[in-house]
């Protein structure tokens, strides 16, 4: 009994790295930095944060899952700093090839904006899209234009960011 455990536990060892080389590309749970370029109000700024996510293989070359950012920005306009931006948003992406996923999204924005002494939230629509790069298995490189459609006619946000990130 206590050999049959221990070759049903050495089996799975040697099985599980298999399993993973076999696994389809960008698929799992990811998290990264973004940094780049932020446009409020005809203003630009820095924009910096992170972002999570978790994709799934829909077929071998389709994957689609969650995503939720946060994020800062230099940003300033009429004495308005732009401030913390929230989004939750589905991810839709295209397997090129085995190292570049294309990809877009659509979600939900929460961003706030600072006037002296008090703050104002709006929310809004994000959308966007993008590629992603395999550096390693593990790692990852992307690139991606981010629109926000503000509530109250308040118009719009463009965001040109660059990140790095790990895949779990």
């Amino acid at each position: 009994m206590k050999t049959a455990i221990i070759a049903a536990i050495a089996a799975a060892t040697v099985s599980v790295p298999a399993f993973a080389q076999d696994a389809a590309p960008f698929t799992g749970p990811r998290a990264g930095i973004t940094m780049g370029y932020d446009k409020v109000q005809g203003d630009d700024g820095f924009s910096y944060g992170v972002s999570t996510g978790y994709d799934l293989a829909v077929t071998p070359h389709v994957t689609f899952g969650p995503e939720v950012s946060l994020s800062e920005s230099t940003a300033k306009f009429s004495g308005v700093d732009a401030s913390r931006d929230f989004a939750a948003s589905v991810r839709l992406g295209y397997v090129v090839t085995p190292q570049v996923l294309a990809f877009g999204k659509v979600g939900y924005a929460n961003s706030r904006f600072e006037v002296p002494g008090d703050h104002q939230t709006l929310e809004g629509v994000r959308y966007g899209g993008g590629l992603e790069y395999s550096v390693t298995p593990r790692t990852y490189i992307s690139a991606e234009y981010q629109r926000t459609e503000y509530e109250d006619n308040f118009g719009g946000r463009d965001a040109g960011v660059v990140g790095i990130g790990f895949r779990f």
